[in-house]
């Protein structure tokens, strides 16, 4: 992984090399941003470029190509590039959230190294951009939730406790670390204030706030913004061979995320089944269907957390852009052709009476899912509230 891989973010690109150019270098650095930034991009591609003869340049201060396949200055070691391209260099250190199999035992304490064939062929198959869910479907998890526990952080101990196998930096990417179990963060949290010798902790954050306030202290946060619009743009045309017009309007519509790109691109994206879903609710609200209404919670029950939550997200959105419809003006919408053709019936119905306890709804049921609520219970509870709501004005 190349730093010309990582779609856009150049200052945060340059800002990551002049650390090392500069000897700045922190011992853990926090990349945090939201989904489909590149944050994990940016791990990789720093990773690749701290254990590679890139780093030997910088820290020699001899001039060092950032994006061009070749560096100036010491030839890179052509197994260390081999090893890199895979992302199985020995001093190269993934941590990332796991499940526990059915049938395994309680004894054994699960973890990263337990699922690294997955993890790699879904970075040989995905690239740096991907999702929970992708990784959960990677696992085969089902229902359940990945998380990181403690025998994680005693193998990453172990693990970083041996010499650096090329004699350079020994580099640990922990990908989603508010994911760690109590036990699991306290013991990272002493790793961090004794680092061993010419490590680097790089951890890939959606959720900061969710970690303890003292492993936040001791690392190094670069916040990772929103992808250009632009620069999504140029990506879909240049990898995908999209169109100009239609890759500005893709870009527009993901709104920074590469990966909300990709998915409007798929012919059978998620996001047409939630609009599905969404049109369904609103058209059985609108005529009090409560029998069709009960089918419609225990189909959305039947979906992982994970998809409610993301169908919820998507839900809330709709309703901002609905209402935002009403104003008549293009540039303050972000819709599909599909969820513009459903919203000059519908936008009307959302207005100044409802828009705001509509969304209050939607992010109530939201906080319920996420503390475990019984989904049938939640989702029922919210298509009945939405009746006396819809009809607002």
């Amino acid at each position: 992984m190349k730093f010309d891989e990582v779609i856009g973010q150049e200052e945060t690109k340059q800002r990551l090399v002049q650390l090392v150019a500069e000897g700045r270098l922190p011992h853990a650095l926090m990349l945090c941003g939201p989904q489909g930034s590149g944050k994990m991009a940016l791990a990789m591609a720093f990773a690749s470029y701290l254990l590679s003869e890139a780093s030997v340049a910088a820290a020699a201060q001899e001039p060092v190509s950032m994006f061009g396949d070749e560096p100036a200055g010491p030839v890179r070691n052509a197994n260390a590039e081999a090893m890199l391209a895979k992302m199985e260099h020995p001093d190269l250190h993934f941590t990332f959230p796991v499940i526990r199999p059915s049938g395994t035992s309680s004894e054994h304490k699960m973890v990263s190294d337990d699922f690294i064939s997955e993890w790699r062929g879904m970075l040989a198959t995905d690239g740096a951009y991907f999702t929970m869910d992708r990784w959960l479907d990677a696992m085969n998890a089902a229902n359940q939730q990945a998380l990181i526990g403690a025998g994680e952080s005693d193998d990453l101990i172990r693990k970083l406790s041996l010499k650096s196998s090329q004699g350079g930096y020994k580099v640990s990417i922990i990908w989603l670390p508010e994911r760690m179990n109590q036990e699991c963060a306290n013991k990272i949290l002493k790793l961090l204030e004794e680092p061993p010798t010419q490590t680097v902790f790089l951890m890939v954050c959606e959720a900061p706030e969710q970690l303890l306030e003292t492993i936040r202290s001791r690392t190094q946060r670069i916040n990772v913004p929103r992808i250009k619009t632009e620069d999504i743009e140029q990506a879909l045309a240049a990898r995908r061979g999209i169109e100009p017009e239609e890759a500005h309007r893709i870009a527009r519509l993901a709104g920074g995320n590469w990966l909300k790109a990709l998915e409007t691109l798929d012919a059978d994206n998620e996001n047409r089944m939630f609009l599905d879903m969404f049109i369904q609710l609103m058209r059985q609200a609108y005529k009090r269907d409560v029998k069709s209404m009960k089918q419609w919670s225990e189909q959305v029950a039947s979906f992982g957390r994970e998809r409610q939550m993301r169908l919820l997200t998507y839900c809330s959105r709709m309703i901002r852009e609905n209402f935002m419809f009403n104003f008549g003006q293009p540039d303050l919408c972000y819709m599909t052709q599909e969820e513009e053709a459903f919203a000059r019936n519908f936008a009307r119905f959302i207005n100044e009476a409802n828009v705001v306890e509509i969304s209050d709804l939607l992010a109530r049921a939201q906080r319920d899912i996420g503390q475990n609520a019984n989904g049938k219970v939640v989702f029922y509870d919210l298509a009945l509230q939405m009746i006396v709501l819809l009809i607002k004005k």
